[in-house]
């Protein structure tokens, strides 16, 4: 069953959101890892780019804000497909990344800190079928 949708007129109003059910929460997925969310990564999350060849992320993105609920009840899903992400940079498998798939197009990413069993909210978005193409065609999480 997908989480609701959250509804504010602001983006500040969201920002408040993130800041006070993320940043001051205590956050663990579903297999234990505690998850991290610095509020820079709010912009991140919550921003998309006017263009994908310029990567800004210089619009704030309504579509990704009103599924901020979504974030934790990703983490803490069972069932969620889990993938070993990609370092856009290197071209390579990227080990230190998991992704989270569930509802069959929302991604969560996060940054892994093995030895200290945590990790750091990347981002969050819906995701097109090729993106989830490529995510399913990736190294499944161990």
């Amino acid at each position: 069953m997908l989480p609701d949708l959250v509804h504010y007129a602001t983006e500040a109003a969201y920002r408040q959101h993130y800041e006070t059910y993320y940043c001051q929460a205590r956050i663990y997925t579903f297999d234990g890892m505690r998850v991290y969310f610095p509020k820079s990564q709010f912009d991140d999350a919550f921003y998309e780019s006017a263009s994908r060849a310029a990567r800004d992320k210089s619009l704030f993105s309504w579509n990704r804000a009103e599924r901020i609920d979504w974030i934790r009840a990703a983490l803490q899903d069972r069932t969620a497909e889990l993938y070993a992400g990609w370092d856009r940079e290197e071209k390579r498998i990227n080990w230190k990344r998991r992704i989270v798939l569930v509802y069959g197009n929302y991604v969560v990413v996060l940054n892994l800190v093995p030895k200290k069993h945590t990790a750091t909210f990347i981002t969050a978005y819906v995701a097109d079928p090729t993106t989830i193409q490529k995510i399913r065609n990736g190294p499944r999480w161990p």
